[in-house]
């Protein structure tokens, strides 16, 4: 028994701001719209009608579903779990397992990890796992630099126990560097520097983009450099495990945190003039849901006979980076 992905879909919220073509940041990233979630949409709405979409689009019984993971890094309370309140909305049985973890841009590799462990040891049989994320909600409205990159989006991938012998998830491997946390953060609003007990700092950056401590902060060029460093040693483990060839892959799909910092893995990786994906244009970053977004696409434009040998690759917050071999080639049909 293995676990394959049987599906995948997706929500982009319907307001849409527009990065201005000519200036250096759009030119240089290749991210032209961005999906931004209204005053008063959460992680939650928008992972209800990612897993609605998922439902309708391959006819798929919510009653089987019998584990839902979630990964968020903005949910709606501290507690509880948004997982379980997603049980409730989608009116899935409560005999279903349900939790949350707190990744960014490696989480969907993460979450197909943990879905592969909970079908292969026979504990769950259909595994609904959600990315959702508002990092809108965290980034200050003149801090154009983060602004112009990231994008909200949720999506919805089912995992179902298949009786072959060949894995449909595998390969993995992980890494952490926590001493890169703070390359990536929201400094206040947690429990080391409590939102009620730090004033807001506002400083200012040599670009004119105005943040404060309870904003949203990256420091683009050490995470650049992070990326650089650790994606080709990641590939080539993936690579390793799975016994195969670059040229042996049908589609390379990475985190998508820009055309830039894509084009520059590419040629790191030593995957020039191979299947990769690089189309962060019309949804931005939005973190672990990018890997998502690209399988969905890549499954309606090039067909799941053809991505039998499919790399997945994030990287970023935390800091943190996973990869995977994927086989997309028993996913369902859709419904006409």
């Amino acid at each position: 028994m293995k676990a394959y992905i049987k599906g995948i879909a997706s929500y982009l919220p319907v307001h849409v701001e527009y990065n201005d073509a000519e200036s250096r940041i759009t030119k240089k990233t290749g991210i032209y719209e961005r999906h931004i979630a209204a005053a008063g949409e959460c992680s939650s709405d928008m992972a209800v009608c990612a897993a609605e979409n998922l439902f309708a689009k391959y006819g798929i019984d919510r009653s089987t579903v019998d584990f839902i993971i979630l990964c968020t890094q903005s949910p709606d309370y501290f507690l509880p779990t948004t997982a379980c309140l997603l049980q409730h909305r989608l009116g899935i049985p409560d005999h279903c397992g349900a939790f949350d973890f707190n990744l960014g841009c490696s989480g969907f590799v993460y979450g197909l990890s943990m879905a592969k462990g909970l079908i292969e040891t026979d504990q769950a049989k259909h595994v609904l796992l959600l990315t959702a994320e508002t990092y809108s909600k965290f980034i200050h409205p003149q801090d154009g630099a983060a602004r112009a990159i990231f994008g909200d989006a949720a999506t919805a991938t089912l995992i179902t126990a298949d009786h072959v012998e060949r894995d449909g998830l595998g390969s993995f491997v992980f890494g952490t560097d926590g001493s890169g946390g703070d390359d990536i953060i929201v400094p206040v609003g947690g429990m080391r520097n409590p939102a009620v007990t730090c004033p807001s700092v506002e400083t200012v950056d040599a670009a004119g983009n105005i943040r404060t401590n309870h904003n949203f902060y990256m420091n683009g060029r050490s995470v650049i450099t992070f990326a650089q460093a650790v994606a080709p040693d990641a590939l080539r483990k993936v690579l390793k495990k799975a016994g195969l060839k670059r040229e042996e892959i049908d589609y390379y799909v990475f985190h998508q945190a820009n055309r830039f910092m894509l084009e520059s893995l590419q040629h790191k990786c030593k995957l020039q003039g191979l299947p990769f994906w690089n189309k962060p244009d019309l949804c931005g970053n939005t973190v672990s849901s990018t890997i998502p977004l690209a399988l969905e696409e890549l499954l309606s434009t090039v067909g799941a006979a053809r991505l039998k040998k499919v790399v997945g690759l994030g990287f970023g917050v935390g800091l943190s980076w996973a990869g995977c071999l994927l086989d997309l080639s028993r996913t369902l049909p859709e419904k006409s």
